[in-house]
């Protein structure tokens, strides 16, 4: 028997990321949903024009409509304020949990103050199975942490283990690599691994949306962490491939059109 997936996060009103992207990705799993809004979003692809928070009862209202059926996994978003991260922390059932730190839009808009960040590293964090930040949020997760913008990510990341979060799936979107981009993989006192995947000469948003929502799906389906991140790498990897031969179909002008075969591509253990 499956279980859905409580999705936690904001309405994104463009349809690319948040809440529509994650439904998406845990559909394609094969499983249904649960949902909880933290926010309600004016949004394109190139900016946010507005972002309104639920109030703090709705939200509790969400989640625990959500957990009156036998949830397998959670997936968190954005969180706008600490009320909302109190009610969300107060009410975290004990199943795989995975939060993608969404700080700011890729648009640039900030959804987080500094504060609100430390309550998120101070309850929910301790909580969490696999945390999935990108590279400059890891920066901004490290700063909230550390206050000392000479400590290195690495530092960050020993720190957030210590607190109690069991991994952390460094997204490689932002990498400098050319041609590959390359997640790192951190566990305590396991060995830190690498899953590297072509590099596109374009952007897709909500990959990040994406990519945590699959593995949320594919902990609730009993998958291990490392087979979890194999499949949402995949369907990742898929999406853009599919974007890319629509766009040489349209015309694009594209670097790499033919793209790349992967040898550290990891593929799922069924």
């Amino acid at each position: 028997m499956t279980r859905p997936v409580l999705l936690i996060g904001g309405m994104d009103s463009s349809g690319g990321a948040g809440l529509a992207r994650d439904l998406l990705a845990v559909h394609e799993a094969g499983l249904t949903a649960r949902i909880a809004i933290t926010a309600v979003t004016v949004q394109t692809d190139r900016r946010v024009q507005a972002v309104s928070p639920v109030s703090p009862e709705m939200l509790a209202a969400q989640i625990e409509a959500a957990l009156e059926e036998d949830i397998g996994a959670v997936k968190i978003g954005v969180l706008c304020n600490k009320k909302l991260i109190r009610v969300i922390a107060d009410r975290l059932p004990d199943v795989p949990i995975v939060l993608d730190p969404v700080v700011c839009s890729s648009s640039g808009h900030d959804f987080l103050k500094e504060d609100d960040i430390k309550t998120i590293i101070d309850l929910i964090l301790p909580r969490v199975t696999v945390l999935t930040p990108n590279i400059p949020e890891l920066k901004i997760l490290n700063l909230s942490l550390q206050s000392n913008p000479t400590f290195e990510n690495i530092d960050a990341i020993e720190a957030f283990l210590a607190l109690g979060c069991q991994s952390i799936l460094v997204k490689g979107g932002h990498d400098s690599h050319p041609e590959f981009s390359t997640d790192i993989l951190y566990r305590t006192g396991l060995p830190t691994l690498y899953f590297g995947s072509p590099r596109y000469q374009f952007d897709l948003r909500g990959t990040g949306c994406q990519l945590a929502s699959s593995i949320a799906a594919a902990l609730s389906q009993g998958y291990s962490l490392l087979s979890a991140i194999a499949r949402a790498r995949c369907g990742i990897n898929e999406r853009f491939q599919r974007e890319q031969d629509n766009r040489k179909y349209m015309g694009f002008d594209l670097q790499n059109q033919e793209g790349s075969k992967n040898p550290l591509l990891l593929r799922p253990v069924l």
